[in-house]
């Protein structure tokens, strides 16, 4: 183990700085997975990175991300759910598909390498930073690419937080619908929070429940992603590609601890201190993969992916918006 430690111990302090400095009001609409990012590339820039610590890194970016997907299912409570009634669902699966479909279609179509298009795709559509590190496993992404597309989504994701708080007055919603709004469209689940708290304790349970409903579909989304990567990698005919998927063990624990948490077999502050280490965990990957970045892989795909990601994330809102308002009419 102790080639590990040189490495280990490099991406938790940059974790717990990312920590500390999402706790400043500005910074935490970025979130500390994003900070962890940013501070590990800014760390390879100045400093560089040690052949030691490379093995420690790489254990970081791999393993401690999967870890912290688990644990991250602590976050979720499957009952919550199923109380957000049948519209609301429906809701956050439309808007998975339509933001998967657009975002990676605009992608292809400017010319994007395919598996950023879909890691951005899988961010803006579902949750952030959690779901380009599940699905950058599921197609086998280089880490540089799950950087690139890890930063596009927090950069979008962060703007489009200020734009709904801005426009907030002028949408015609009640507090719950804006939160339900928020929930279903915005990237990550610190961007859900800032977005929704200017309307109240309301929209911000409703909009978290929204949030998390996104993240139970990470799983089925990603198997079949991973299905549909396995059958375009290896050629296979129509209906033979499930032969030979791996079944990605991170997921199902995810599962497994969403269901240990929906029991409540799990206290509720330790499922607090469990939410908690993995977000540590993932912080100390998202540094792991900055550590690794290579800033030429920004300036050769991040600009036709931002472009494609930014007006995906458009029509996502304007989608969401509409999908609303009918359920308020329905109503």
């Amino acid at each position: 183990m102790r080639k590990y430690v040189h490495g280990l111990l490099l991406t938790l302090g940059l974790a717990l700085t990312a920590q500390v400095l999402a706790r400043v009001p500005v910074l935490s609409i970025v979130g500390p997975l994003v900070i962890a990012i940013l501070l590990g590339m800014a760390w390879r820039a100045a400093r560089g990175v040690t052949a030691g610590a490379v093995p420690g890194i790489d254990f970081s970016g791999r393993i401690l991300l999967r870890t912290g997907l688990v644990l991250l299912g602590m976050r979720l409570h499957l009952g919550d759910v199923v109380q957000a009634g049948a519209g609301s669902v429906a809701i956050a699966l439309a808007d998975i598909v339509f933001g998967l479909l657009v975002v990676y279609g605009l992608c292809r179509w400017l010319g994007v390498e395919a598996r950023i298009g879909m890691l951005t795709a899988c961010g803006t559509a579902i949750c952030g930073a959690a779901a380009v590190g599940a699905v950058g496993s599921q197609i086998n992404a280089r880490q540089e690419e799950v950087a690139v597309s890890t930063g596009i989504v927090a950069l979008l994701g962060t703007g489009f937080t200020v734009v709904y708080t801005l426009v907030y007055p002028f949408l015609g919603l009640s507090s719950e619908l804006y939160g339900l709004f928020s929930g279903a469209t915005l990237h990550e689940i610190a961007h859900v929070l800032a977005a929704a708290a200017p309307a109240g304790s309301a929209a911000l349970d409703v909009a978290v429940v929204a949030k998390l409903t996104r993240v139970a579909l990470l799983v089925p989304v990603a198997l079949l992603i991973g299905w549909w990567a396995a059958r375009q990698e290896r050629g296979e005919q129509q209906g033979e590609g499930w032969k030979k998927v791996t079944l990605p063990w991170f997921l199902f624990g995810f599962l497994a601890a969403s269901g240990v948490h929906s029991l409540g077999i799990v206290p509720a502050d330790w499922a607090d201190r469990l939410v908690r280490l993995a977000y540590l965990l993932m912080a100390m990957a998202m540094a792991g993969l900055g550590l690794n970045a290579d800033p030429g892989a920004f300036r050769r795909h991040g600009t036709r992916a931002l472009t494609a990601g930014l007006a995906g994330s458009v029509l996502l809102s304007l989608f969401g918006y509409g999908l609303v308002r009918l359920l308020a009419y329905i109503q």
